[in-house]
């Protein structure tokens, strides 16, 4: 149970300790959102937020808690879909999601009621991460990869899945083209989006409920580590068919 303030790179290193595992080269660490986010005291008590005339308007539309759409529209760029109990986001970090990724569930509550509490996403999860990775790999003397994912719905498909929202030391995007396959054609347009690919792995792993497994430690990852960063994933709006 991880509460404001905690170091998440030594309750992490405990556990390895615990459990006899050391982290080797190439290791990488997938961590869900929701304890980095606790961490980093991004609790929030609906009854200190004061909705705005926006907020009120799209409350209106969606029958949501006007405080919780003020969140949102503060941690999104653009609203780009509205129907009822649901309002689809341009997220400040970059990629499109429902409610801005703010959340109920697995919530601490330090006070008043249950339901006034919420858990926003991280401030920067790439700057997490590789916050993370630099202190285990200082104690380990290996180089690593850290993830930080969070489970996302998608535009076409029903059911949710582990995406990433954060990393360091390893690449979102890996870019296969001019590759052969295994008739020698050279490959033209195949990226693999390996952090999401590895993100939906751990996601299956972690679960959605009262698992309380909130680290999963992925050995044998089949590119190069490299540093990468999120913005890498994120389609262009000019190469957007959709919006």
């Amino acid at each position: 149970m991880v509460s404001p303030g905690d170091d998440l790179a030594a309750l992490i290193a405990e556990t390895l300790d615990h459990n006899d595992l050391k982290l080797l080269d190439g290791d990488i660490l997938v961590i869900a959102q929701k304890i980095v986010s606790k961490a980093e005291d991004r609790l929030v008590n609906l009854t200190t937020v004061k909705p705005s005339k926006a907020a009120l308007d799209y409350a209106r539309n969606t029958g949501k808690d006007p405080r919780m759409i003020e969140l949102i529209l503060s941690e999104s760029k653009d609203v780009l879909r509205v129907r009822k109990n649901l309002i689809i986001v341009e997220h400040r970090l970059g990629f499109i999601s429902a409610n801005a990724g703010i959340d109920h569930s697995n919530v601490s509550r330090p006070w008043g009621e249950p339901e006034d509490w919420v858990l926003l996403l991280p401030e920067n999860p790439n700057d997490s991460a590789k916050h993370i990775r630099e202190k285990l790999e200082e104690k380990y003397g290996c180089n690593i990869g850290v993830l930080i994912i969070d489970s996302h719905g998608r535009a076409w498909r029903l059911g949710t899945t582990g995406m990433t929202i954060g990393l360091s030391g390893l690449p979102g995007l890996v870019d296969l083209r001019g590759e052969p396959d295994l008739y020698e054609y050279q490959l033209r347009i195949t990226q693999v989006a390996a952090s999401d690919e590895l993100a939906a792995g751990a996601s299956l792993i972690m679960g959605q409920a009262r698992e309380g497994l909130p680290v999963v430690l992925a050995r044998g990852f089949p590119y190069p580590l490299r540093d990468g960063s999120l913005s890498e994933l994120i389609r262009p709006k000019d190469e957007d068919l959709f919006r």
